[in-house]
């Protein structure tokens, strides 16, 4: 459609071009981390804030926008929730919040010499101001690399490995998707091929030959 319009109106041409089919883009599937490479990588984050927002990242699937920009009034210990707020679509949804997780933002604000005000991630030098997004994506990086991951470890990756750590361990993809913020469930379900069981339990027609 929009290339309709700039031919037709843009440069004036009044070529047929509905029937012109354009080429699809590439879809590839997302990279993720083991089980494994996540304890790894979570287990060489000595910076409590640190460790926190990465916990954040995996433990409840956020984007890093979502991340980076939670306030305190969002965290809801008594119910072991999250509210994301003002997300993709610019929705408001819930998502869980993890034990383990509840624990490392505990321990982070007892740490911590910027007590948060508002973000609970706040900048360094101005407590009203939410956490980089370049400086996180920084230190995770840097986290990886120090772990010994070869694959290049990033907040997004860390979003599809939680998804696909879900979907392992049984959980509906259909809670899944709520919990991912997801228009369309066909975007969640690129996770299915992603899960070490995918192909596991097919048997090859070459199998079931007599030769």
């Amino acid at each position: 459609m929009r290339h309709e319009i700039f031919f037709n109106h843009v440069v004036e041409n009044n070529w047929p071009i509905k029937h012109i089919p354009f080429q699809k883009k590439h879809k590839t599937l997302p990279s993720i981390l083991t089980r494994q490479e996540v304890q790894a990588f979570l287990s060489v984050l000595d910076n409590p804030k640190y460790f926190a927002i990465a916990s954040t990242l995996y433990g409840s699937g956020l984007r890093l926008s979502e991340c980076i920009n939670l306030k305190i009034e969002d965290i809801d210990s008594a119910n072991m929730v999250i509210t994301v707020r003002d997300g993709k679509g610019k929705k408001d949804r819930v998502t869980i919040l993890s034990e383990k997780m509840l624990a490392a933002l505990r321990n982070y604000y007892r740490k911590t010499s910027l007590k948060p005000v508002t973000y609970l991630f706040p900048k360094k030098n101005d407590r009203f101001s939410p956490f980089s997004k370049r400086q996180t994506q920084q230190f995770i990086h840097i986290a990886g690399l120090k772990a010994g991951i070869t694959k290049s470890v990033s907040p997004h990756i860390l979003r599809h490995s939680f998804a696909t750590h879900l979907l392992e361990s049984g959980v509906n993809l259909r809670k899944i998707q709520v919990i991912l913020g997801h228009r369309s469930l066909q975007t969640t379900a690129v996770y299915t091929h992603l899960t070490k069981d995918f192909l596991s339990e097919v048997k090859s027609p070459l199998d079931t030959l007599g030769v």
